[in-house]
């Protein structure tokens, strides 16, 4: 008897268990404030931002970048917080085991995939992590990116809310010059008029 029927339908299953469980992303608050200033938004909004950012601010990627694998890329790199939640980038005590932390939710996660399906996901979740990659480089820079220009228009935003300097908010982005220097450019001349008007600590 052949073993392709149930094999398709214990595959599907996987799959289906996987799109069940990474609902949960929607649960998980950063502390980026949406932009009417209502409520934070949650990891699964922040991976859409992106991914229509990547859409829209492909041209100042390098020419050869995938678009496709970027999409891909910015879609899962924060699946992991299911598992790991949501670490504040100047949070330097959450950042010691972050890393630990949300490789222990990628082996959950996408090991509830089938093999090739779930090693794929890693693997764009590795690329996205070491950032040696095109896509990977811009895929980093949006992430950042996307955080600016929330806290900008929120007046300081989560900026305000934890103190955090001018110095912190450089060193946190300035990777952004790596896969989008021209993006890095504008966020840092909103970055110097945060200051200059008040809503970023100098």
């Amino acid at each position: 008897m052949s073993t392709a029927g149930p094999a398709r339908t214990e595959r599907l299953a996987a799959q289906l268990r996987f799109v069940l469980e990474i609902d949960k992303l929607k649960s998980v608050l950063r502390r980026t404030s949406i932009l009417d200033r209502s409520r934070r938004e949650n990891s699964a909004e922040h991976s859409w931002h992106l991914a229509i950012m990547a859409i829209v601010l492909a041209e100042y990627a390098p020419e050869s970048l995938d678009l496709g694998r970027t999409l891909k890329m910015v879609l899962v790199h924060d699946l992991v917080e299911i598992d790991a939640g949501d670490t504040f980038c100047y949070d330097h005590a959450g950042r010691l085991d972050q890393h630990e932390r949300e490789r222990v939710g990628a082996e959950r996660l996408f090991g509830m995939l089938p093999a090739d399906l779930g090693r794929h996901l890693r693997e764009l979740w590795d690329e996205f992590e070491a950032r040696r990659t095109v896509e990977a480089r811009f895929a980093a820079a949006l992430d950042r990116l996307q955080p600016v220009l929330h806290n900008y228009v929120t007046e300081g935003g989560s900026w305000r809310e934890h103190d955090v300097t001018r110095d912190e908010v450089v060193a946190r982005n300035h990777p952004m010059a790596d896969g989008a220097p021209e993006l890095w450019e504008h966020a840092r001349a909103l970055i110097e008029d945060a200051v200059a008007r008040g809503i970023l600590r100098g």
